[in-house]
């Protein structure tokens, strides 16, 4: 049966008229699953009887529980769904105080094939439904806490981009969650077309994965580098306003002696002159297949005071769940249920 979450009001709209119900029941609809969060049709109380039964017809809710959810000694949650045949998919929730941000797939595994990820490494099965991706949001414990939500979970958004964008309309819309985009962010590699989309119809904030500012170097490690070179997705960048509500943030894990050095902080400070991108330095987490290792505590320090001092907003960023295989890059989506 075909499912009604991760449609917008349009979709909706099709689906009222589909079942002979006024255009407005497209609204009704809309609240019943992205505000009150139904699991069931018979929930939708203020549709007719009728209505109801006309759309259990064709129709289903969606909404199906995580597979499993791994909780971290830090507080950090990992929930795994069901994906696509082979591949399940995984969302980690990280609380800090007043926050409680989800980080979601958009894919069963990703094309990018960046050397340093576990996602990537693992290969990649398909794309995720617009239902797919909204499932996570409302079906995990914590969904009515949520304060964030950022797309950094399995799979490149702007690989999956329709999905992606209908997902952004649901939390956005008056109609449906009502969320500011101020709290949401979407990651990217830094795929051109579908970042300029991204920017020219949403307000969320972006960050990109720049992880090298060296062209040659980067493209050792991710291949994105040859069809849309950093310095082409810096030079789009500078033509948005990113001093205001919405924010830039660029995340760059650190290997020992390999990007890392003050040469590298000053060539990052230099390729985002102009962006006001603020940077978030990673610690690298040990995955199967690539050799390297993390840069140590005194030399991200070093780094970032580098950047500060160079007018770059320079943070490390806290490392969450690496005791249960959620930390960045570190998302694989194998599972015994898959």
């Amino acid at each position: 049966m075909e499912k009604l979450i991760g449609k917008t009001l349009e979709g909706l709209a099709e689906v009222a008229a589909q079942c002979s119900m006024p255009r407005f029941a497209a609204k009704q609809m809309a609240r019943w699953l992205y505000v009150k969060k139904v699991t069931d049709i018979d929930q939708m109380t203020d549709l007719s009887k009728k209505a109801r039964e006309l759309l259990a017809q064709s129709y289903c809710i969606g909404r199906e529980k995580p597979i499993e959810c791994l909780r971290s000694s830090d507080g950090t949650a990992k929930y795994i769904f069901k994906g696509v045949p082979g591949r399940n998919v995984e969302a980690v929730m990280i609380p800090d105080k007043e926050r409680a941000t989800l980080c979601v797939s958009c894919q069963a595994g990703c094309r990018m094939n960046c050397a340093f990820c576990m996602t990537g490494r693992n290969g990649f099965n398909g794309h995720l439904t617009a239902a797919d991706i909204m499932n996570q949001i409302l079906s995990i414990d914590e969904s009515d806490a949520l304060t964030n939500i950022v797309f950094m979970g399995m799979g490149e958004p702007t690989d999956n981009l329709d999905a992606v964008m209908d997902c952004l309309e649901i939390l956005t819309a008056p109609w449906g969650m009502a969320w500011s985009p101020k709290r949401i962010t979407v990651s990217t590699i830094g795929n051109i077309p579908g970042l300029r989309r991204l920017l020219d119809s949403t307000k969320v904030h972006i960050a990109v994965s720049v992880h090298n500012p060296f062209a040659e170097d980067r493209l050792k490690i991710m291949p994105v580098e040859k069809a849309w070179p950093v310095a082409e997705v810096m030079q789009l960048l500078r033509g948005y306003d990113f001093t205001g509500q919405r924010r830039l943030s660029v995340e760059y894990t650190m290997w020992r002696g390999i990007n890392d050095t003050p040469r590298h902080s000053r060539a990052l400070a230099r390729l985002l002159k102009g962006t006001a991108a603020r940077v978030n330095l990673i610690r690298f987490h040990p995955v199967p297949g690539f050799d390297a290792t993390t840069s140590p505590a005194d030399t991200m320090t070093a780094f970032r005071d580098t950047l500060n001092s160079l007018g770059v907003t320079a943070t490390i960023r806290a490392s969450r769940g690496e005791d249960i295989m959620a930390a960045c890059g570190m998302l694989a989506g194998k599972s015994d249920h898959a």
